[in-house]
């Protein structure tokens, strides 16, 4: 469990430092920095493919009419998630993407009601309830909705959601998504440097290191994260997930010096008090789970 443990805050941490590295490729569009990151996410994971020998069994799942449809779906919500984070954080919106993530857990509970008929327990509606009243007065008190925080959480739930229902592992899974947007990745990079010339020629040798590493950087934590999952309970998977909204945030308000006004702090804190309620009500409910003693003849 130990092992499991540093896994997820190693996964999670290098996830809360992402805002770091993309902040590098500032000059190149986000768009096209989303490709690359498929592109080279493919090439490290058919690296991984070819040592595990697992080539043929991945492969063969491309035959399969309902895998790919799966694995395209999450593959195409999965882009919308990483241009949206990265244009975010590029444009000095690094603050509203950690309340993106912060937000994500509720969101992907409410998904579990709305697609899974799941049933939630009242604190459960408390925390989703306080959540909205935080963006609906951070969307009066600024007159817009936080539409980057918004779309990352409803278009990172919704890939969870979809995952759920996906049969491979995260490996052939992962391998599988950039296998699916890999051409229009490839085809968007030629275009680019067609029409407008590419980052990866023109914008030198460190942001052509910095695109081409996008791969190594998105594909490690996601891999540690899976093999965290198999050995330490979802509970504190819940809790750890916490460590990447949080790093981001501080990223963006003491690095960057992003506004964090009185407005903000109101906001902010009405969800982190949501999310403070959903995950102590969660262990609670699990601690009273596993001190019942089963009845005679249960067992």
């Amino acid at each position: 469990m130990k092992k499991g443990f540093w896994l997820a805050v190693g996964a999670y941490s290098l996830w809360g430092l992402f805002p770091l590295y993309w902040k590098q490729l500032h000059n190149v569009f986000a768009l096209e920095v989303v490709a690359h990151r498929v592109i080279w996410s493919l090439v490290f994971l058919l690296g991984v493919v070819v040592v595990s020998r697992r080539f043929r069994q991945i492969s063969g799942h491309l035959r399969q009419r309902r895998v790919v449809l799966i694995y395209t779906i999450s593959a195409v919500l999965l882009s919308i998630n990483w241009l949206t984070y990265i244009w975010g954080v590029n444009a000095g919106y690094v603050v509203e993407t950690s309340l993106g993530y912060f937000i994500n857990p509720l969101m992907s509970v409410l998904l579990g009601v709305i697609f899974f008929k799941e049933r939630l327990r009242v604190l459960q509606w408390v925390a989703i309830a306080l959540a909205a009243l935080g963006v609906i007065y951070l969307t009066v008190r600024y007159g817009q909705l936080p539409w980057i925080a918004l779309v990352l959480a409803t278009s990172f739930g919704t890939y969870g959601l979809i995952k759920k229902l996906a049969p491979l592992d995260a490996l052939a899974g992962q391998t599988l998504e950039m296998m699916v947007l890999v051409i229009p990745a490839i085809i968007f990079v030629l275009y680019s440097e067609v029409t407008v010339g590419s980052g990866f020629f023109h914008a030198g040798g460190m942001t052509t290191l910095l695109l081409m590493m996008g791969g190594v950087v998105t594909a490690i934590p996601l891999l540690m994260f899976a093999a965290a999952a198999r050995r330490i309970p979802l509970s504190l998977v819940g809790i750890l997930q916490y460590i990447a909204p949080t790093l981001q945030f501080s990223i963006g308000v003491w690095v960057y010096g992003e506004d964090f006004s009185m407005t903000r702090v109101i906001g902010f804190s009405i969800i982190w008090l949501a999310l403070i309620i959903y995950t102590v009500e969660g262990l609670v409910v699990r601690h009273r789970r596993k001190t019942v003693v089963p009845a005679p003849g249960l067992l």
